[in-house]
């Protein structure tokens, strides 16, 4: 008779964890934790019919992500462009599951929300004894290496919004509080998970950098108004010897493209040295695509070559398919290699090396290199942004008058 009400009672209690939840329209506060962190991030969900769709914040950003699905108390939530999501059970105010990199099964990292509150590490947003605002020199060390970065960051009362610059591109939008005199913040853009924490004593701040599952940095630095990074036009360049980038890469559809092609003859080319994993990169494309959009009948043309998590041509292709769609990028784009800096570096042997997704390469109408951009300054860097648009233009106008002057 017990095995018989225990069984009994197994079988109603599974039958009604799955009956159908509403999810709750509205803004949630997620979490995820990681290394023994929390990493709080906005969450708003939106019903529209039948159809779901949703959107990360991180202080002034909102990522759309349309692709949403709900199965009796279950949410899926696809990560816009990069090849992860958000999986939960739904209650009636609470999520509960994980957040999935499907290229990494490793990378799971337990997730929760909670419906209708919309702070970040703090309720109240009252005055902090110590202000973290302004502009810093930084140091970065890693297990392998120490590279420069520059802070900056704005606080109201203790809410503090900012980012770090460093020579591979910038952390984007960071958000968080001052809690008992410390610095949290912390972002969460689909793919990239990182917190930060820091003290501050007198000019100097001392911290911690923790992405992911398990990897981490120590960094720390100065108050400095006049803070600078290195040029990001002079880490990467040409191999003496050389004047030309040599490459031969399919593109989605397995047709061989390289820069001599009929298609880029006499004109401005703009390579983009790219991944749909990168957060940076997608900052990029998002403002390539409009430029290119409102400049491609000026001479101009621009070729994203991607650099993939798998060496698997049909994934590879098909994470830039995707891409391509939910971005609306007019401009095409090859699949040249893995991530791997080494080996993408290999990939394009007249470089001194690849040292990070995105580099942008200009190359003018004779075929030469003429300037290469590591990195990316992107819009959550605000005035960095403003700089490197200017450039940008700036670098483009000089080999199109170029180009005419010869042409003359």
């Amino acid at each position: 008779m017990r095995i018989l009400i225990i069984t009994a009672f197994v079988s109603l209690l599974f039958s009604c964890s799955n009956k159908p939840v509403e999810l709750k329209s509205g803004i949630w506060r997620g979490v995820l934790e990681m290394q023994g962190q929390k990493l709080p991030f906005g969450l708003e969900i939106k019903k529209t019919g039948t159809t779901y769709t949703a959107s990360v914040i991180n202080a002034g950003e909102k990522i759309e992500l349309p692709e949403v699905s709900v199965t009796d108390d279950s949410v899926r939530i696809v990560m816009h462009i990069f090849d992860s999501e958000l999986r939960a059970k739904i209650s009636e105010t609470s999520l509960s599951g994980f957040f999935i990199k499907n290229y990494d099964s490793s990378a799971r990292l337990p997730f929760t929300a909670t419906f209708n509150e919309t702070y970040r590490y703090l309720e109240t947003s009252e005055n902090a004894a110590v202000n973290y605002s302004g502009k810093y020199a930084l140091q970065f060390t890693s297990p392998t290496e120490t590279y420069v970065s520059v802070g900056v960051f704005d606080q109201t009362g203790n809410s503090v919004t900012g980012t770090f610059l460093t020579p591979t591109g910038d952390y984007r939008y960071l958000q968080g509080n001052v809690v008992d005199n410390q610095l949290l913040l912390s972002t969460f853009d689909g793919n990239h998970a990182f917190v930060f924490t820091a003290q501050m004593q007198g000019d100097s701040i001392k911290g911690t950098f923790h992405s992911g599952k398990s990897y981490s940095e120590s960094w720390k630095g100065i108050k400095n108004e006049n803070a600078t990074m290195p040029d990001a036009e002079s880490l990467t360049y040409l191999k003496p010897g050389f004047e030309k980038l040599e490459f031969g890469f399919p593109d989605v559809h397995k047709n061989l493209i390289s820069a001599s092609d009929e298609r880029f003859k006499n004109k401005v080319l703009i390579l983009q040295i790219f991944g749909t994993w990168c957060p940076n990169c997608m900052d990029e494309t998002k403002f390539l695509t409009q430029w290119y959009d409102q400049n491609k009948d000026r001479g101009v043309e621009i070729l994203g070559l991607a650099y993939e998590r798998k060496d698997d041509f049909e994934y590879a292709s098909n994470r830039v398919k995707i891409m391509k769609e939910k971005l609306n990028v007019s401009y095409d784009f090859v699949i040249a290699g893995t991530n791997d800096k080494a080996k993408a570096s290999e990939t394009l042997p007249a470089l001194n090396r690849v040292l990070a997704f995105p580099t942008t390469i200009f190359i003018g109408k004779d075929g030469k290199v003429k300037h290469i951009h590591t990195g990316f300054s992107g819009p959550g860097t605000g005035i960095y942004y403003e700089h490197f648009k200017e450039r940008f233009n700036e670098m483009v106008n000089e080999l199109l008058s170029e180009d005419l002057a010869l042409e003359k």
